[in-house]
């Protein structure tokens, strides 16, 4: 049974193309299925997460880190008595408009979308590849997504002015998400806060005793874990300390998020879209250990001296064709030249490289700039 506050598949507010329904399949249930089966998400599985494949083959990479966020926020939506499906298939979606090399792309591309009065968000850029890119049905573009996962990808981790953004209008800007929308960017964070300590730790790239300094919630689960296995190796330690962080992460969250609901007198998904901020939230201590942890991370890993050459490249490269395909429009596919007469030329520029993967990208950098 879900809460009264859940979104019910039988109350969505549908696709933008009406369809049959499936005799076995909720609406949710389908667009979970079409998602996986997209062009763009299975591209995720060469898309960096924080490691490129020329550092390590053992490391996250876009696609399974978005299957740890998507079972991190099934089981928090059970918890809650949400619903489950939705929550799933926002998971599985939320990564898919990142464009190659992490973070590090998409710096690099939002800056070249500046040059010439535009920018780069890869929460649209996600609404465009599902509402236009992926062609896979006769009767209609894209994949006919219900509003409810439309909205979620819009909305799940920003919220945006409908002053500045009158083309998402009809996502209720000045509403709330759901709450199966408002876990998705915390789970995002419960999954890459602990992953990323493991693969920095797998790395070399952070010592135990960096980790235990600087993260004061491992610290203390890490003394319990010792206490517990002794004779344990070091790397098992180290596991069995992660997984009660993350345990600590995902308990508060289920935990801090229904007291807020109770508090705020939450009744039914309206009250949920009216509230006057997001429900799904950890405690303050949590939160504060939740920082720590994202802090530790950006100052010892992220930015790290040696992941810094491969940032620099990957900005380079991401640059190096922006620029050299603005100079040269009809070096671009075929495809691109015909869309390039339909919209301005830097976001179909955009739009490509934003579709390509980390080996793609190397591939055409090296073809067109000679690597």
């Amino acid at each position: 049974m879900l809460a009264p506050y859940a979104v019910q598949v039988t109350q969505s507010r549908g696709r933008r193309f009406a369809e049959a329904q499936h005799p076995y399949r909720n609406d949710f249930q389908r667009d979970r299925d079409r998602v996986i089966h997209a062009r763009a998400f299975r591209r995720l599985e060469a898309k960096t997460q924080v490691f490129t494949r020329r550092y390590s083959d053992h490391f996250r990479n876009r696609l399974t880190h978005t299957l740890e966020v998507t079972q991190i926020s099934r089981t928090i939506a059970g918890a809650l008595a949400l619903n489950v499906d939705l929550a799933e298939v926002l998971a599985l979606v939320h990564d898919i408009g990142h464009p190659p090399f992490g973070h590090a792309g998409e710096k690099a591309l939002d800056s070249a979308m500046r040059q010439h009065g535009l920018s780069f968000d890869h929460n649209l850029h996600a609404l465009r590849i599902v509402e236009d890119f992926e062609q896979r049905y006769a009767a209609f573009r894209g994949l006919n997504l219900t509003f409810e996962v439309r909205e979620g990808i819009i909305k799940h981790s920003h919220d945006y002015d409908a002053n500045k953004h009158p083309d998402l209008v009809e996502y209720l800007l000045d509403q709330r998400p759901p709450l199966e929308a408002q876990l998705i960017d915390l789970t995002d964070e419960i999954a890459y806060n602990t992953a990323d300590l493991d693969d920095g730790y797998e790395s070399h790239l952070l010592s135990l005793d960096e980790i235990r300094e600087g993260v004061p919630i491992f610290e203390r689960f890490y003394r319990e874990v010792a206490q517990i296995y002794p004779e344990a190796p070091q790397k098992l330690q180290f596991n069995e300390t992660l997984k009660r962080v993350l345990n600590r992460l995902v308990d508060d969250l289920i935990k801090t998020t229904h007291k807020r609901i109770q508090d705020g007198g939450i009744q039914t998904l309206n009250d949920v879209r009216q509230y006057p901020s997001r429900l799904a939230a950890f405690s303050p201590a949590v939160d504060a250990e939740r920082k720590q942890n994202k802090d530790f991370l950006y100052e010892n890993l992220y930015f790290s001296p040696s992941l810094a050459d491969e940032k620099d490249d990957a900005e380079r490269v991401v640059t190096d064709l922006f620029d050299l395909w603005m100079s040269h429009p009809e070096s671009l596919p075929h495809s691109y030249q015909d869309k390039a007469k339909e919209d301005s030329l830097p976001r179909v520029i955009c739009d490509y490289i934003a579709g390509m993967t980390d080996h793609f990208i190397f591939e055409q950098h090296e073809k067109y700039c000679g690597g």
